[in-house]
């Protein structure tokens, strides 16, 4: 593990290094980024916002998805993988959504949990990035590399348990986009096969680049 100080300036340079950091998911509405993130699950951000202006348009409104039929919606995220799940999942949440919610997200982990289709990982992207709740920590497969790579978590492999060693040491305020940055930096320097440690802006406080 990184001392306090190390995660400090870790959280600090990445910040500094991608100001901008955010979602790279187009939405708009508060349940088209819930939606999105269900198409994204094994499936490219790039991708998904390909597919989404058409869905999106199909069906401008929640009560829309809700009264869709699932095998159209199919039609339009099939390229996203594993379109029949997602698409009956879509539907799903959006009846519950209108039915138990008023066509609300919810705002608490165990209620967006309990969405047809909803994880750890989107709950938690979904408190972070439209209701700004301190300490929300999206666990991706970025997340995972870079925190082990780094040294902010020991030779963790589970996402909820890194979800928790991280809310311990992360400030709250930042977690979320920290996460975002975490994103960022694995696509543009700390690549799964071969991490450019050159380029890297932390690479002198890394676990993995001092050995």
């Amino acid at each position: 593990m990184r001392t306090p100080e190390q995660i400090q300036e870790i959280v600090r340079l990445l910040l500094e290094e991608y100001p901008e950091a955010g979602c790279t998911l187009d939405w708009g509405k508060d349940y088209e980024l819930l939606f999105s993130v269900r198409l994204a699950a094994q499936c490219t951000d790039e991708r998904v916002n390909q597919v989404t202006p058409a869905l999106f348009e199909r069906f401008p409104t929640l009560q829309a998805f809700a009264e869709a039929d699932v095998e159209e919606v199919e039609k339009y995220v099939h390229s996203c993988g594993f379109f029949r799940a997602k698409a009956r999942d879509i539907v799903a949440c959006s009846q519950v959504l209108l039915e138990k919610y008023n066509g609300e997200l919810p705002r608490t982990m165990e209620e967006l949990t309990a969405l047809p289709g909803v994880g750890r990982k989107t709950a938690n992207l979904i408190l972070g990035d439209v209701f700004r709740v301190p300490g929300s920590t999206v666990v991706d497969t970025h997340c995972i590399r870079l925190t082990n790579r780094m040294g902010l978590v020991d030779d963790l492999k589970d996402p909820v348990k890194i979800e928790m060693e991280l809310r311990k040491i992360l400030p709250p305020e930042k977690s979320s986009d920290f996460c975002h940055c975490l994103v960022l930096h694995g696509r543009a320097v700390c690549d799964a096969r071969k991490p450019d440690c050159e380029a890297c802006c932390v690479k002198h406080l890394c676990r993995h680049f001092s050995g």
